[in-house]
């Protein structure tokens, strides 16, 4: 009767976690990539990108950048064009990312003109009161034809009244343009212009990679008052509302960022400007920086002030060459979270293995091996542990049997027992407690660093930023159907369960009969678990697992003693 109680006991808990789980994770944990594969007639296709379209009408892109004269944009990582009506970047492309895994995929859009779906620009110009300044449909002259690293652009328009106005555009050989913007005074009087820059965003991004959560900041980002920024979300900008507003000193940046992209703006060496965030119609987001104070130009004379653009993919090694050369603390702009201390070593030991092997699920089979190897002296205590609970089963058992019927008893007992034998009931649980800062470090890894998207593993693992995409709930994608997520259980997850039940088997038996039945459940509740889950992680855990059955294997072979009580007991 007992038994049976321990078993509906365990499989209600096992439930409860299941579904509680899948409550909280999307909103806390959110757990991969979006699937980039799917298995059909036995064979891995890739799996083309939807681009969502807002509730406003759009037109089709192609035809919105006909509409307009424009400079091309062509560097070794960026193409798109400049509209010259509005003076605004709002045709950008990511060369050196694409979309999707498939041969032939196009480049990942960061920017794209009003009109279009995702509307997404960077715009700069002037305020004032006192004379005529050029505005959203004004039409500027180029002076070339193509912005490329080492070859300015620039952009002119004179008001009729005496005022030019120039916007000169240059680009570097990754994602930072520099916007000098400059007026020139041949009227007979002063005037005084406030110049500003401004990033506007038509809705939060849709993507599902790019989901807001807990653990991972989308939306609006900066840096300023001394630290990083992740507190705004879009929620928070209310029309109506005055918005955000802050002072961004040298050094400092705002702007919006998704999950492996960003677009910034930075103010110039000695420049603070006013900033902020609003929403000033339904759906629209902007990114504002404006002077402090308006420039008084006096007759016959000029002035510029400059603004850097940050328009690209979070790099690591990019965003920390800018912040080297005391271009703004863009290095700061990945949300790592409070341990980013411990998160950062990880990431540069896979990239580094990563760099001398070619293959990213080899180098986090390689940081498993790492890991292992430095927690092998703790499980060697851990196994003492062991032996030392195994010689003491014969004593607690007598307690049970002595005080079977007064619980608050057994327990001071047998704490007294565990004490008086200076043995250390949980300290088992060590190794597994020490892999939990290990594991959450390689997930936001996994999840934040755009130097792991899309790296292929071997095999059917094509990318291990995304789930395993390979299940037998279709007979490996034979049937011609796909399975919903929670239930869509790769081979990696599966794998995973099976080496948890193994490794689980070679432990000592708990002497509690509720704990045998939880562990008897529990690696298959972590294969439901595990199952959405990026594919990197799975591939960790599983290797993890089978490097600790072959650690016990040799610890049980050092002490052959302990396996026979085992096997005895």
């Amino acid at each position: 009767m007992d038994n049976q109680r321990n078993l509906i006991l365990a499989i209600v808990m096992s439930a409860i976690v299941l579904l509680g789980w899948s409550l909280i994770s999307e909103r806390y944990f959110p757990t991969a990539a979006p699937q980039t594969t799917r298995v059909e007639a036995g064979k891995q296709v890739a799996l083309p990108t939807q681009e969502s379209q807002p509730a406003a009408a759009v037109r089709d892109r192609v035809l919105v950048l006909r509409e307009s004269p424009r400079v091309r944009i062509d560097t070794p990582r960026l193409g798109g064009s400049i509209n010259l009506v509005g003076a605004r970047i709002d045709d950008l492309v990511l060369k050196s990312h694409s979309q999707t895994i498939a041969d032939g995929s196009p480049p990942v859009r960061l920017l794209s003109p009003e009109g279009a779906p995702e509307a997404y620009l960077a715009t700069f110009g002037w305020t004032a009161d006192t004379v005529r300044v050029p505005d959203a449909r004004t039409r500027w002259t180029a002076s070339g034809d193509t912005l490329a690293p080492g070859a300015p652009v620039t952009l002119s328009w004179n008001n009729g009244a005496g005022l030019t106005f120039d916007i000169i555009v240059s680009v570097d050989e990754n994602y930072l343009f520099t916007v000098q913007q400059r007026v020139r005074n041949a009227s007979g009087a002063p005037v005084a212009v406030r110049p500003y820059s401004l990033i506007a965003r038509t809705g939060a991004s849709t993507h599902p990679e790019d989901r807001d959560s807990w653990t991972i900041h989308t939306g609006p980002v900066g840096y300023w008052n001394g630290s990083d920024q992740f507190g705004t979300d879009y929620d928070d900008l209310a029309i109506g509302t005055s918005g955000q507003r802050f002072g961004i000193a040298p050094g400092g940046w705002l702007g919006f960022g998704d999950k492996y992209w960003l677009t910034a703006l930075l103010p110039a060496a000695g420049q603070t400007l006013d900033a902020g965030f609003f929403q000033q119609t339904p759906g629209v987001y902007s990114a504002a920086a404006n002077a402090n104070a308006a420039q008084v130009i006096a007759p016959g004379q000029a002035a510029a002030t400059a603004t850097r653009l940050f328009a690209g993919a979070k790099e690591n090694k990019v965003l920390d060459a800018y912040q080297r050369a005391g271009i703004g603390r863009l290095d700061l702009a990945i949300d790592w979270g409070w341990f980013y201390w411990f998160e950062l070593p990880i990431f540069f030991l896979l990239s580094w293995l990563f760099a001398l092997v070619g293959n990213f699920g080899v180098a986090i089979i390689l940081l498993t091996c790492v890991v292992r190897g430095l927690m092998f002296p703790i499980a060697q205590r851990q196994f003492a542990s062991m032996a030392a609970m195994r010689a003491l089963q014969p004593k607690l058992k007598q307690l049970q049997e002595r005080h079977k019927d007064d619980k608050q008893k057994l327990q001071t007992e047998m704490l007294a027992l565990y004490k008086r034998e200076k043995v250390n009931p949980l300290a088992g649980c060590l190794p597994i407690l020490l892999q939990i800062p290990v594991f959450y470090a390689l997930y936001k890894v996994l999840m934040l660093t755009i130097e792991m998207r899309h790296q292929p593993f071997a095999l059917w693992i094509r990318d291990l930023s995304a789930p395993d995409p390979l299940t037998p709930l279709n007979l490996f994608g034979l049937l011609p159907f796909t399975p919903p997520t929670f239930l869509a259980i790769g081979v990696l997850p599966i794998l995973l369960g099976i080496t948890m039940y193994l490794q689980f088997k070679l432990n000592p038996t708990p002497p509690d009969p509720v704990q045998q039945q939880v562990f008897s459940i529990m690696p298959w509740i972590f294969m439901f678990i595990m199952a959405p889950f990026a594919a990197g992680l799975q591939l960790y855990w599983v290797m993890s697992n089978v490097l600790t059955i072959a650690q016990q294997k040799w610890l049980y072979s050092r002490h052959p003693a302990l396996q026979a009580s085992e096997a005895k007991a």
